[in-house]
């Protein structure tokens, strides 16, 4: 008897051991099938090329749905299906423009821009009234005198000292989410901002402005980053007016649709991994990057499965989430129904950061949970995501962390490159590399396999 119990931490060892090798075999079997036979970029080329943009409410985005199901219900998934939920249906209404005029000087220059999403326009006539530039929300409030009037041009530059550039934005992003509503709680009648980028094209970069009920609704922009640093010159040099047309309005809500394939679990049916990215996107481009990539990877997930003959334990669903860029609503009800059903969200993971090479996860979780995951590091890293870090999700599947303490990963790829593209109109199929949004798929698909075979 004693001799066994020595012998108990040799086994259980060597148990850990063959578990390890075993996955490493499984999940190298996974990189192959996708390196060699992936159909995410051919995929992709379709979403971008033959549908093209796909906001919210748009003939777009209901094409998008239509070929999302047909996707699942053809790469095998057990069932699929559209989850109905009401829409925000916002619509640009025309081509924005802007131009600015120097005093003592009557040539007019043009500004490369692009209304912010959900802001509301400035009718036929447009609006011209002269520019005050601000550099932060304390120095409009040192010009708070001046600013009745006037256009308030925010030029708050992305912070190019921070490596990581999710972290620029989150720093920058203020400005249009808060900024038009600022401004008019001092009188200014509309607003540009500075593209939420550090490119060095001039591509103005759209996105979703929140207005504060309290204040009056006034048109928002935002510019090129040349044509920023361009009108930051101008004004450092004299007064200047700006002439702005837009025509965004709102229209009512309307139907859209999450769209849902699903591997039913051998095992532990009840429990649900949730995996997908967001169908919606901006207008001016593809969405190429921001989420058409997020879903196709997803979806490469469940063809992978389906062609090495893998029977998940646990419940496996794809979701393609309506509404992500300007309401959330998709993965609002993704949760509210799941909670209704009491159905059991064990782990969801969202790619939602872009096409790139992988390096990682980003966990929201218990301590056990992040501690079980990154013990996996040695698994992924062969496939460049090693790198495991707290704090981690996406928008759609926030909800689930929120209301059901459901486990969270967000895909970490690397993110230099992206904030080129986000929700401008270079954001096409062209600018998505081959190879890079494979390993993504690859990357994801082991970690999907890890917490089926292990659970949390």
């Amino acid at each position: 008897m004693r001799k066994f119990l020595l012998a108990l931490p040799i086994l259980f060892f060597c148990f850990i051991a063959n578990a390890q090798n075993a996955d490493s075999i499984f999940i190298k079997r996974i990189a192959d099938e996708i390196l060699l036979n992936s159909k995410a970029y051919e995929q992709l080329r379709y979403l971008t090329k033959q549908i093209g943009a796909r906001l919210s409410g748009s003939q777009g985005m209901v094409k998008a749905e239509k070929w999302g199901l047909k996707m699942m219900q053809e790469t095998g998934a057990d069932k699929a299906w559209l989850q109905e939920c009401m829409v925000p249906h916002w619509v640009r209404g025309g081509t924005d423009k802007a131009s600015f005029i120097v005093h003592g000087n009557n040539q007019s220059n043009k500004l490369d821009v692009i209304a912010l999403g959900n802001s509301i326009g400035t009718g036929s006539n447009g609006i011209s009234a002269e520019i005050i530039q601000v550099n932060s929300f304390d120095e409009l409030e040192k010009k708070k005198e001046q600013v009745k009037g006037k256009i308030v041009f925010y030029n708050y530059k992305f912070n190019p000292t921070f490596i990581r550039t999710f972290n620029a934005y989150s720093d920058a992003v203020k400005y249009r989410g808060q900024g038009p509503s600022q401004a008019a709680k001092y009188g200014a009648v509309g607003v540009i901002v500075r593209s939420m980028s550090h490119s060095t094209d001039n591509y103005p970069h759209t996105g979703t402005t929140t207005y504060d009920s309290l204040y009056k609704k006034i048109p928002a922009v935002a510019v090129g980053l040349k044509d920023a640093d361009i009108l930051s010159e101008r004004i450092n040099a004299g007064k200047v007016t700006v002439r702005m047309y837009t025509y965004g309005h709102f229209l009512p809500d309307t139907i859209g649709h999450n769209v849902i394939g699903e591997l039913t679990g051998s095992q532990f049916p009840n429990e649900i991994i949730t995996v997908g990215g967001h169908l919606d996107s901006w207008d001016p481009g593809e969405g190429a990057h921001d989420d058409g990539a997020g879903c196709v990877q997803a979806i490469e997930i469940l063809r992978v499965m389906k062609a090495l003959g893998y029977k998940p334990k646990r419940t496996i669903r794809f979701v393609f989430f309506a509404n992500e860029e300007n309401g959330g609503r998709g993965g609002d009800k993704y949760m509210s129904e799941g909670k209704a059903k009491s159905e059991k969200y064990i782990f969801a993971l969202e790619s939602d950061a872009g096409g790139f090479t992988p390096r990682g996860f980003g966990i929201t979780s218990t301590d056990d949970a992040f501690t079980k995951i990154a013990k996996w590091k040695e698994l992924l890293a062969p496939y460049g995501a090693g790198e495991i870090n707290k704090g981690g999700g996406g928008s759609d599947i926030n909800p689930l962390g929120k209301e059901l303490g459901t486990t969270l990963a967000g895909l970490i790829p690397d993110s230099q490159r992206y904030f080129d593209v986000h929700h401008a109109r270079n954001d096409v199929f062209e600018n998505v590399n081959k190879r890079e949004l494979e390993l993504g798929a690859i990357a994801m698909a082991a970690l999907i396999y890890l917490i089926d075979q292990y659970g949390l």
